[in-house]
């Protein structure tokens, strides 16, 4: 997971002393309120909006699900929830996808940020 990390004062925007690491949303959310409250100026809020590093979505866990299935959280914003069977058979298949991906660049294309 990419993270950021929060500026203690809007002085600091131009260092690198910060305060706790946090995520994309939040990152974002405290520019925004920066610009909001009217310490940062709007090419500022910009400049740090892309200068922002980007998560892949954070990181992933497992839980089983109400039905007995195993549901993949931080891939996408739902959880990924297969049978233990289905896991099993996707992840035996994994070289098979990898493989399409790298022969197909052009449609198995990355998510954009």
């Amino acid at each position: 997971m990419t993270t950021a990390t929060l500026p203690v004062s809007s002085a600091s925007l131009k260092s690198t002393s910060v305060s706790p690491v946090v995520s994309d949303r939040e990152w974002n959310a405290h520019i925004l309120s920066q610009l909001a409250a009217g310490k940062l100026t709007q090419e500022q809020a910009l400049a740090q909006l892309k200068t922002a590093p980007k998560s892949n979505g954070g990181p992933l866990s497992c839980k089983q699900s109400e039905k007995g299935g195993v549901s993949v959280y931080g891939l996408q914003r739902m959880p990924v929830t297969l049978y233990a069977e289905q896991w099993e058979r996707l992840l035996g298949f994994a070289d098979t996808i990898r493989e399409f991906i790298k022969d197909h660049p052009a449609l198995a294309r990355k998510q954009r940020s």
